[in-house]
């Protein structure tokens, strides 16, 4: 599967490992409902985290199709929300 990380590039990650990242993408989830703008940029880091090292980065000049989308590390409440489905950021 390929992500891209918003204003960072793309990372070619195993479908292996979409459970584990789903556990923090529902963590995010909850805490955007809850307008818990600490936790949800605590939880935001920690998936983007477990992306970059879970995954192999693609060369710069690489434009793969992206399956999943995330936000830059410096995205808003706001901003996630208009980019969440209801199913959260990462499609169970």
């Amino acid at each position: 599967m390929i992500v891209r990380i918003m204003g960072e590039g793309q990372v070619r990650l195993a479908d292996a490992h979409v459970a584990e990242l789903n556990v923090l993408d529902d963590e995010l989830l909850a805490e955007l409902e809850q307008g818990d703008g600490e936790g949800f940029r605590r939880t935001l880091h920690a998936l983007l985290d477990k992306v970059r090292e879970l995954g192999s980065p693609l060369p710069d000049d690489a434009l793969e199709p992206s399956e999943l989308i995330l936000p830059a590390p410096d995205a808003s409440l706001e901003e996630v929300r208009e980019m969440l489905s209801d199913d959260g950021l990462i499609p169970g």
